[in-house]
Parts: structure tokens; C-alpha cells; sequence
């Protein structure tokens, strides 16, 4: 069964076992769950298998960026292995999102394709440092609308820029947004954070949580909370 929550709960641990003991705390029908580059590298395929043997869907975090061949191989790769969403950087450009694109349709293959805009632990100093001249949310904009042309279902971006791409990209472009911060919770690493409920309104599809979740001594009670601040 399809899950239909927005939450996406980070398994950012650096062990299978360690992301399976979470993964046994929590609900697939209340949640997905995300696998990002330590615990792949780690535990390689074995955690996307263990996962979907539990019922969640994932969403495979690895954000690809190299040669347009390169990119669409791996992205199929992932595919293959049943993964509900896969990103890629939008920053890697035209064609080599376009070739993505183009491998997931000719196989048939209906895993979600995002594209990272702007990293959320990044300032305006950090981009500027990098020959990006100009804020956040103009690069955020910029790489969204390339992201939509090149055949991408959506974007990861701040819970920030969301309305503002609700704007440019229309509602059915998804709108990933990480730097989630329930009203109970630290904003540790983070500056472009947001509460749940103030990023659904401002337009985000699905809401990437870690932390406030993962390390909490009770991790269905953390989410269930944030549930009842979605609710509110």
C-alpha cells in the first residue's frame, strides 16, 4: 500500500543496524524514509532491500551529479532497485538531466526524479565563495525552472522558497523541502529552516525530518506530534 503521508523520516545513521532499529520504531503507512550517502556507502543495496521488506517506501538520497551518461546510468540503477524517488543536481546541468529523464521513460520506470537546488546548510557568503553571484532564493529559482524544463517531477529546496516555486512551477511540482524543524526541536546545522505546518502552507509537497525524529527517545510520539502540528 502506497503511503500518502508528506513526512520523510532521515536515516541518517551510520549502520544498517542502526537504521533498521529506527526503521522498526516507526509506521511505513504514517512515513517514508530517506537513505543518504554514509548509510548506502556503508550497507550498499542490503538497506534499500531491508526497507522495502518492512513496507516503507525510499526515498534514496545520493544526489548524482556527473556526466549526463554517468548520471542516467545511476539513476536507472536505482529504479531498478525500487527506490520511490531518486535526486540528482540540478547544478550538473541541462542535458545531463534531460538524459535521466529520457533513461527513467525508456525503461519504464516510475521512481520519482528530483533535482537538488540549493543546498539548505548553505548562506549567501558559502555561494558566493563558489562564483555565484546573487541570494539563495534567485540561484533556488533559477535551477528549479531548468530542473522543470529538463523533465524533473520536482525539486529539493528550503521550506523557504516553496511558495515562490508553488509560484513558478505550479502545484503538481514537488516540493521536497529538508531544514524541517518542529516547534519542539533545535535548529542544529540548519539556516533555511521552517516548521512543518508553516512549510505545507507555504507550498512544500513532502517534508524531509531527521533529528527531531531519530533522536528522539520515542520516535513514533515525535512524529505523531508533528502530525498533530500539521493538523493544527
Amino acid at each position: 500500500m502506497s503511503c500518502d503521508s508528506p513526512l520523510i523520516i532521515a536515516l541518517d545513521h551510520p549502520s544498517l543496524d542502526a537504521a533498521l532499529c529506527l526503521a522498526d520504531r516507526l509506521d511505513p503507512k504514517r512515513c517514508r524514509v530517506k537513505v543518504g550517502k554514509e548509510l548506502f556507502t556503508r550497507s550498499g543495496p542490503d538497506v534499500l532491500e531491508a526497507l522495502h521488506g518492512r513496507g516503507f517506501e525510499v526515498f534514496l538520497d545520493l544526489k548524482f551529479h556527473d556526466i549526463p551518461n554517468t548520471v542516467a546510468g545511476a539513476v536507472q540503477a536505482a529504479a531498478e532497485q525500487g527506490v520511490w524517488m531518486v535526486n540528482v543536481h540540478a547544478s550538473g546541468g541541462r542535458r545531463m538531466m534531460e538524459a535521466a529523464r529520457e533513461r527513467l521513460d525508456r525503461h519504464g520506470l516510475e521512481t520519482h526524479l528530483i533535482a537538488v537546488t540549493v543546498l539548505t546548510s548553505l548562506e549567501e557568503a558559502d555561494l558566493a565563495e563558489v562564483g555565484v553571484a546573487g541570494t539563495a532564493e534567485t540561484q533556488v529559482e533559477r535551477l528549479a525552472q531548468l530542473a522543470q524544463d529538463s523533465g524533473m517531477d520536482g525539486v529539493v529546496c528550503s521550506a523557504q522558497e516553496a511558495a515562490r516555486l508553488r509560484e513558478l512551477c505550479g502545484e503538481r511540482f514537488l516540493k521536497v523541502t529538508p531544514g524541517i524543524r518542529p516547534t519542539f526541536a533545535a535548529a542544529d546545522d540548519q539556516w533555511r529552516i521552517m516548521t512543518p505546518q508553516a512549510a505545507r502552507a507555504s507550498g512544500s509537497t513532502h517534508l524531509v525530518v531527521g533529528r527531531p525524529v531519530t533522536r528522539a527517545k520515542d520516535p513514533m510520539a515525535a512524529l505523531a506530534a508533528i502530525e498533530q502540528e500539521l493538523a493544527a
